[in-house]
């Protein structure tokens, strides 16, 4: 029997390869922070578990299914093992990449990845996608206040300079305000909203501290 075939047998899906494809994951840095310069920034699988962790223990406050949350947080970002991540921007000056070219290339990804395994995680996928539900308004949300819980980690561990930018990739944003700067406008829920306003407040606690240190 062909390795490729060995778990297509016993009624498992065939899908080892679509994982081993979309474990690439684990080793894809979150280019925004590699961008600012921040030391051993996160992957995107990393930053995954992020937002699954915060649907498990926010989706009953929200009044949303934990596990359809969930699931729909572990494939939100699949498509980023075949096409990387792209970042959002809100610096007029940065370049971007066409969004329809940037949709295209996802869905062609996901199709890909998840083939073998049914039409439910890919309709999870599209419904994300498309914000159509609150499942998927809510779990955006949690992947934006997610990004900045992480703002302040690495504000706090001060684990970039904020004075170094060597490519100009920051021109209208000093330290990590422009991760918020990007998140607010997108915040859709009333739990979303709570949580990105707790994680600005401490950015800047922490930001403004550090500037005061002089560091």
């Amino acid at each position: 029997m062909d390795d490729a075939d060995r778990d297509g047998t016993a009624g498992v899906p065939n899908g080892t390869e679509a994982v081993l494809r979309s474990l690439a994951l684990k080793d894809e840095r979150r280019t925004g922070w590699q961008l600012r310069g921040v030391e051993d920034p996160e992957s995107v699988a990393a930053h995954s578990w992020g937002v699954a962790l915060l649907c498990l223990c926010y989706a009953p406050a929200a009044g949303i299914d934990p596990d359809r949350a969930l699931r729909m947080a572990v494939v939100h970002d699949l498509a980023e093992a075949e096409i990387g991540d792209v970042p959002t921007r809100a610096d007029s000056t940065a370049e971007t990449v066409d969004p329809e070219t940037k949709e295209r290339r996802e869905r062609t990804a996901i199709a890909a990845l998840l083939e073998p395994f049914g039409d439910e995680l890919r309709t999870l996928w599209e419904r994300y996608e498309r914000r159509e539900d609150d499942v998927a308004r809510f779990v955006k949300d949690m992947d934006l206040v997610d990004m900045c819980l992480q703002a302040v980690r690495y504000e706090r561990e001060r684990r970039y300079d904020p004075t170094d930018d060597p490519d100009d990739a920051f021109r209208e944003y000093d330290h990590l305000d422009e991760f918020f700067a990007t998140a607010e406008p997108r915040i859709r829920t009333d739990v979303g909203r709570v949580l990105f306003e707790d994680a600005r407040r401490r950015y800047e606690t922490a930001r403004d501290t550090r500037a005061s240190d002089g560091n």
